[in-house]
């Protein structure tokens, strides 16, 4: 079993600065989970507090059928990739990968076994003579994760192992890093990961459930797709996505017997369902979402009833799709549109927009709760 449970985990440093507010999380035996958020959000420390290397100001952290709180990292079953590889630079790939079988006292075959397995899964087989000093960062790195296999830990931990390398890199890394937890997991062996990164796009891609933090609380813990398409909050709905939600201040009235968003210069009419969801919030301030590719054009949808018209400001051609910005009102709004269907638009002009109304979303403007769901 390699569970890995937060039990009400805080974390308060000697200034009197609360970083992590009373976490409760459940990561599954053999799941990946991702904390994901932005810089300052306690993601990290809340990792190194997983792996013992900082102290816990209260609750318990579970790892299998252990509370770990007063056991040191070097017994607490982890092994943990880091950002900048720490890698011995004296020793060549083998000895760096070798290096803790040989302090835990493992017999030589069996430290010879376990590299060799390792460094086969990660491809890095012919690099095992070399020095770190003679290696990419991406071999660096596959170095750093062989390092961590090797141990047949309970828990693999990375604290954001990706972020030295360059974009093409960072794909081919977490695919492989992807593809390592389901090799494992075929094996037989421990496989439960909990990855730290800044970055959403290797959170949804990598993640079987994602924890998003804010300001050392959590906001929501969810598959990648039910963040998507049912964030919990405005500030999921806002930091998931990208380009990110329009997100808007506005108004629900009654507009001949329906249910309406009014924002400025527009009127947007709701489908029966979702006005059914929202009604109880007639007459009352709310925050307003739509995501980019959920508002089309005339173009893109010549049949539908209801348009608003809008300056396009700025066009970002990215080959197969357009992120257009535009202006209603004095408030920008950006749609995410098909290339091959949007041959008319241009900086400068107007354009009629249409918003899908089946798919925005409603948040308490005090609470920021989603009320639509």
């Amino acid at each position: 079993m390699a569970e890995v449970v937060l039990k009400k985990v805080v974390k308060t440093y000697p200034n009197g600065f609360k970083a992590v507010h009373g976490i409760d999380l459940h990561i599954k035996d053999g799941e990946f989970m991702v904390f994901v958020g932005p810089s300052g959000c306690a993601k990290s420390t809340t990792l190194r507090m997983v792996a013992g290397l900082e102290e816990i100001t209260g609750g318990e952290i579970w790892i299998g059928d252990k509370c770990v709180n007063e056991i040191p990292p070097k017994d607490r079953g982890i092994a943990m990739v880091f950002q900048n590889y720490a890698l011995y630079p004296h020793m060549s790939v083998y000895d760096n990968m070798a290096f803790g079988l040989k302090l835990q006292k493992t017999p030589k075959e069996e430290i010879d076994r376990r590299v060799m397995d390792a460094a086969e899964k990660l491809e890095i087989t012919e690099l095992l003579d070399r020095k770190p000093k003679e290696m990419s960062g991406g071999q660096r790195q596959r170095v750093a994760v062989g390092r961590a296999i090797v141990r047949k830990p309970e828990v693999f931990l990375f604290d954001e192992p990706l972020s030295n390398l360059d974009a093409k890199l960072r794909v081919s890394m977490r695919v492989r890093i992807a593809q390592l937890h389901e090799q494992l997991k075929q094996e037989g062996q421990p496989a439960t990961m909990i990855y730290v990164t800044h970055d959403q796009v290797e959170a949804m891609t990598m993640g079987d459930r994602i924890c998003v933090l804010n300001y050392g609380k959590i906001m929501q813990v969810d598959t990648p797709i039910n963040l998507y398409s049912k964030p919990a909050n405005k500030f999921v709905a806002g930091f998931i996505g990208a380009p990110a939600m329009n997100l808007l201040a506005a108004e629900l009235v009654n507009e001949g017997g329906k249910v309406a968003v009014k924002l400025p210069e527009i009127l947007l009419h709701l489908p029966k369902e979702k006005a059914n969801k929202v009604k109880g919030y007639v007459g009352k301030k709310i925050w307003f979402g739509i995501r980019p590719e959920h508002i089309g054009s005339y173009e893109t949808h010549p049949d539908k009833e209801e348009y608003a018209n809008g300056e396009v400001t700025v066009i970002e051609q990215l080959g197969n799709e357009e992120f257009i910005y535009f202006t209603i009102g004095g408030i920008q709004y950006i749609a995410r549109l098909d290339s091959m269907k949007v041959q008319n638009i241009s900086k400068g002009k107007g354009c009629k927009f249409w918003f899908d109304m089946n798919k925005c979303h409603f948040f308490d403007f005090e609470s920021e709760e989603n009320i639509s769901l």
